[in-house]
């Protein structure tokens, strides 16, 4: 190569490295310069196979680096875990200890290799970093049921702080898979069953992550958008199961929250779903990752691999007949990257010298993934520093943010009055129920410093006497990431309900937790680890529990931490009164102390629906008109509706109102709401509002989502909330399957949750 001299005679650097130039002018420059084997490294990742480049006391060893990879590897996945260490290793590195493994990686890739070229490092973040002493807010279900798209990007922007404080730059979140089969272990991941709440959730959560530009700033990560698409309605409700829909589902219901995204942020990156769509799994899918994701949306990140979906394409789908098949086909389709290691794209290098790939081909991949690393900052400061990340531990402005998305996540579903408790009628309180004295954080979590669970909360927050008792236990091991679920033994459960009638027989009310441990509802990543479930019942003897309970005549609070809506049709008859607080984080136990005594009113909704049992799915809000006829000898409405949630105090909402009864095609129309509280308490309301075409040239939903917004209201405060609707809200999918505003009558509504709404007639003009 070439060396280039200055006008005073130095060697002058690369352009590359002049941080002044343009990203695409310093990225082909570095392309330039590489060689094939050079490029295809930039498209590996190293996870299990951490374990060859470290001594030892897993601590980076460059020897082993250049020896195992003397071409350089692009990415390494989750630096602050083991994987990949021998057996009885820990499972998480400090944080002083992975900003140290960072950087002794990025100063030989950056001072020790040819070109030196830093490592890209992700890591998992879904609702906080999957790590020792990160801040654990509410899973994502419940950061949903807030309906509060401020709250995400504010959670999702400290979420980034503490991840980039230790060196990696980007992050496997959000989920915006639309969440149609409650019986899939990940709905927790999700933000519910509608595509305009789901777009508008995930559209707040990376611009909290990455920010509105590039390159990023010191403090932000880029996001990956997951998983496109079709993953949350497998078939049978399996993970990795066939998502059977035609293009009209894809983009009426899966595509729009990935299409707003993209559109409406400078995203990163994408990651393809594992399953299939007609036949063509999401990694060979040219049409969705070509022609609609960057032809039509015109996405320029990179689209990533889910973890070993490329290899599954032999072994899983029966796709190819073998990796190097596997790698060309889903390169082709436009997977930019394989993760988690290095197994299919290695291929790639003798594919070109082959003749099987074209060398422009790779180069554009490579182009992608060299392009986050200049965004990113990495060619200027790849490093961290083991200071700030440690001053971050347990950052008290996070602990707060954390109770308040904890506070705003609540949803009441029932109150027979006895809400809120009054402490001065109860001198004895029972806390019961296996999700009583443990603070569940839901699948993707980390380890916190710090966490509350609802015994804890209310130990602190009242005066009177406080008795636990277990109740029953659901699993013998609440773990995660273990395999194996082994159901708590009968015997001992039905023992320990006795225990708990004894000690609830001397309380004057009973706080009753129930619902999921970590194992009961997640993800199915491999037929050994399996998480999703054919019932929607909560797991072993829950329901007896709470049956013994009731029959003892006072006032039951049922609590539940969960990872998916149950079928509870016997419990929310029952009981006194129902909280879902999902997995509420580790400020959880503070928040729900607070509003089971009226320190707060709850005011978060319900984003998705909750069946009566699982023989009513699938079971949504947005269904077509010919859906829910019925049932012989059983009721075909939902438990509680998309949308539902309760409050303390009482809210009047008044009829929608138009800016004008009639626009023409292209206009746009404002809609103003009165909502106005009628009760004696503060509280939040959130108005919805939705559409309904009613009559078009192909079928359309009896009713669709186009706008939300939260208020806090005093008692006898009035607000106005306005919203506008323009053609994209109002058009459909016709039958040439062109986006197109037809002429006609629709149906506004506005109303506190799916059902009960007020509507309005706007009439479009040709």
């Amino acid at each position: 190569m070439a060396i280039l001299i200055s006008c005073g005679g130095e060697p002058a650097a690369p352009h590359y490295r002049d941080p002044g130039a343009p990203v695409e002018a310093r990225v082909e420059d570095l392309l330039a310069r590489m060689t094939l084997e050079e490029k295809v490294a930039q498209l590996t990742t190293l996870w299990e196979d951490k374990a060859h480049i470290v001594d030892q006391d897993l601590n980076f060893d460059p020897a082993k680096a250049r020896d195992r990879y003397p071409h350089g590897f692009g990415q390494i996945a989750r630096p602050s875990d083991y994987r990949g260490a021998p057996p009885g290793a820990p499972r998480w590195r400090s944080p002083r200890n992975t900003v140290s493994f960072i950087n002794a990686v990025q100063k030989y890739a950056t001072e020790e290799t040819r070109l030196g070229i830093p490592v890209l490092f992700h890591a998992e973040a879904l609702h906080g970093f999957a790590t020792r002493d990160a801040t654990s807010f509410p899973q994502a279900i419940a950061l949903a049921s807030s309906w509060d798209t401020d709250l995400v990007r504010r959670v999702n922007k400290v979420i980034a702080r503490e991840v980039r404080a230790r060196g990696v730059p980007l992050v496997l979140s959000p989920v915006v898979d639309i969440a149609r089969d409650p019986r899939w272990g990940r709905i927790e991941e999700t933000f519910g069953e509608d595509p305009y709440l789901v777009g508008e959730m995930g559209v707040a959560a990376v611009e909290g992550l990455q920010g509105k530009s590039l390159p990023l700033g010191p403090e932000q990560v880029f996001a990956t958008l997951k998983h496109m698409t079709g993953h949350g309605q497998p078939e049978s409700g399996i993970n990795v199961g066939i998502a059977p829909f035609g293009e009209r589902t894809l983009r009426e219901y899966f595509f729009p929250p990935f299409e707003q995204v993209v559109k409406r942020t400078q995203l990163g990156a994408l990651m393809a779903s594992y399953n299939e769509i007609d036949g063509v799994p999401s990694h060979v899918n040219k049409w969705m990752l070509n022609d609609v994701l960057r032809k039509e949306w015109g996405f320029e990140g990179a689209v990533v691999s889910d973890y070993e979906a490329v290899t599954q394409l032999v072994d899983l789908h029966q796709l190819m007949p073998d990796l190097e098949s596997a790698a060309l086909a889903a390169l082709d389709a436009g997977v930019d990257t394989e993760l988690p290691d290095p197994r299919a794209y290695p291929t790639l290098a003798d594919a070109v010298r082959a003749g099987h790939l074209p060398e422009a081909r790779l180069d554009n991949a490579v182009r992608r993934m060299l392009r986050l690393k200049f965004n990113a900052g990495l060619f200027e400061n790849p490093y961290a520093d083991a200071d700030t990340a440690e001053a971050l531990i347990d950052d008290p402005a996070a602990r707060e943010l954390a109770l308040e998305a904890a506070r705003k996540s609540l949803v009441l579903l029932k109150n027979d009055g006895t809400l809120p408790l009054d402490e001065k009628a109860i001198g004895t309180l029972a806390v019961i129920g296996p999700n009583a004295a443990v603070a569940r954080l839901g699948g993707y979590s980390g380890l916190p410093r710090h966490k509350v669970s609802l015994l804890d909360g209310i130990r602190a927050r009242f005066n009177g006497e406080v008795r636990y008792a277990e109740g029953v236990r659901i699993t013998e091991n609440d773990d995660w990431w273990a395999d194996e679920v082994q159901l708590a033994d009968r015997a001992e459960n039905l023992r320990r309900i006795k225990d708990a009638v004894k000690v609830a027989q001397g309380a004057d009310a009973i706080v009753l937790a129930l619902g999921d441990t970590e194992q009961t509802s997640r993800e199915a990543w491999a037929e050994n680890h399996l998480g999703d479930r054919s019932s929607l019942r909560l797991v072993g003897e829950q329901e007896e529990l709470a049956q013994a309970l009731f029959a003892l005549g006072k006032p039951v609070i049922v609590v539940l931490i969960n990872g998916r809506p149950p079928a509870l049709e016997a419990i929310a008859a029952g009981a006194s009164g129902l909280i879902e607080a999902w997995y509420p984080g580790q400020e959880g136990g503070t928040a729900l102390a607070e509003a089971l005594f009226g320190d707060i009113n709850p005011g978060g909704k319900l984003p998705l629906t909750f069946a009566r049992n699982a023989g009513q799915l699938p079971l949504y809000y947005n269904h077509k008109p010919s859906a829910r006829r019925g049932y012989l000898f059983d009721d075909e409405t939902p438990l509680f509706p998309f949308g539902f949630g309760l409050s303390y105090t009482d809210f009047e909402i008044g009829a929608p109102q138009l800016s004008a009864p009639t626009i023409a095609a292209g206009g746009e129309v404002r809609v103003s709401v009165e909502v106005r509280n009628i009760g004696e308490r503060a509280g939040d309301e959130v108005v919805q509002l939705y559409i309904r075409d009613k009559v078009s040239s192909v079928t359309r939903p009896v009713k669709e989502l186009r706008g939300f917004r939260r208020l806090s209201l005093q008692p006898g405060e009035t607000q106005v909330v306005e919203f506008t609707l323009d053609s994209e809200d109002l058009s459909l999918w016709n039958s040439a399957m062109q986006r197109v505003l037809e002429p006609g009558e629709f149906d506004i509504m506005a109303g506190p949750n799916s059902v009960d709404l007020q509507t309005v007639t706007l009439t479009v003009e040709s």
